[in-house]
């Protein structure tokens, strides 16, 4: 009988230990990583919470499909933008004192991407309804003089986007453009700060064999043209392969400058950028008109 018991009690003793280890395990996992420079998070709308896990994994961008709700209000699957993504954003950054992640950190990049459906002037009006009211803690845009804040909401869609927030000189909100804006001397930084391009738009590099010299010197090329303009630039779309190969893509953007790489694939970019030797490049600011 004594025998059973202290088989028992050390059963309960090593059960106990495994949650133990389990529940550190956890704690690990969940816990924040430093500031992660580089990087952009393609968020996951079907998520109860888009934004948990890059926020953790220390990403310093984000984008996510949003549409329009019955009132014009963007809606990402049927819930406010406002609450799923700007109100834990602004909630962060006045604990860690005007930044989202610690430390002297660019502006972290929310970019929210609208089809050429959504009615966009109804959207953009209840968007900076949403955004206007924290102008302390969110870029704007003064006259033609950018004011970095914590956040910067940026949205990326049809040309009307554009059109409606250049007639705002005082705007809170910022157009995400494409390689074919630089150079467009109606297009300025000051609206348009970012240019994002999913990566067959251009290229066709698979990742299975090197880059061709004609591909790569057109990336660098473009990458080069976007700084000179004042503008950052955002690419995403490695090849949806092996990680081997989305590595070599990712690492082909980062020799090129490019200042946000952008993947699904959180874990892994993550892993790739904490680990790569990534050439350090100042950010480079918005140009005001």
């Amino acid at each position: 009988m004594t025998g059973s018991v202290s088989t028992v009690a050390s059963g309960l003793v090593g059960l106990a230990g495994a949650g133990g280890a389990a529940a550190i395990g956890l704690a690990v996992l969940r816990r924040p990583r430093p500031y992660l420079p580089g990087s952009h998070a393609l968020l996951d709308p079907d998520r109860r919470d888009p934004l948990g896990e890059a926020l953790r994994r220390g990403y310093g961008s984000a984008s996510i499909p949003i549409q329009a709700g019955p009132d014009g209000g963007p809606l990402v699957r049927g819930r406010p933008v406002g609450h799923l993504l700007l109100r834990p954003l602004l909630d962060r950054a006045r604990r860690r004192g005007g930044r989202v992640h610690h430390g002297p950190t660019p502006p972290f990049g929310l970019v929210l991407e609208v089809s050429s459906a959504v009615p966009v002037r109804d959207l953009l009006g209840c968007l900076h309804e949403e955004v206007a009211p924290h102008a302390g803690l969110v870029t704007r845009c003064v006259d033609g003089r950018v004011v970095p804040g914590a956040i910067t909401v940026l949205v990326s869609g049809p040309p009307e986007v554009r059109d409606v927030l250049a007639a705002d000189p005082g705007r809170h909100i910022f157009a995400d453009g494409t390689f074919d804006d630089l150079g467009v001397a109606e297009v300025p930084a000051s609206l348009v700060p970012m240019v994002s391009e999913h990566w067959s738009w251009r290229f066709g590099w698979d990742g299975e064999e090197p880059i061709a010299a004609e591909e790569r010197y057109l990336l660098h090329d473009l990458v080069r043209r976007a700084h000179e303009d004042g503008r950052r630039v955002r690419l995403f779309g490695a090849p949806r392969r092996t990680r081997r190969i989305r590595a070599a893509c990712w690492a082909e953007l980062a020799a090129a400058g490019v200042d946000l790489i952008g993947d699904a694939d959180l874990a892994g970019l993550a892993r790739y950028l904490r680990t790569a030797r990534r050439p350090r490049r100042p950010v480079v600011p918005p140009r005001s008109t």
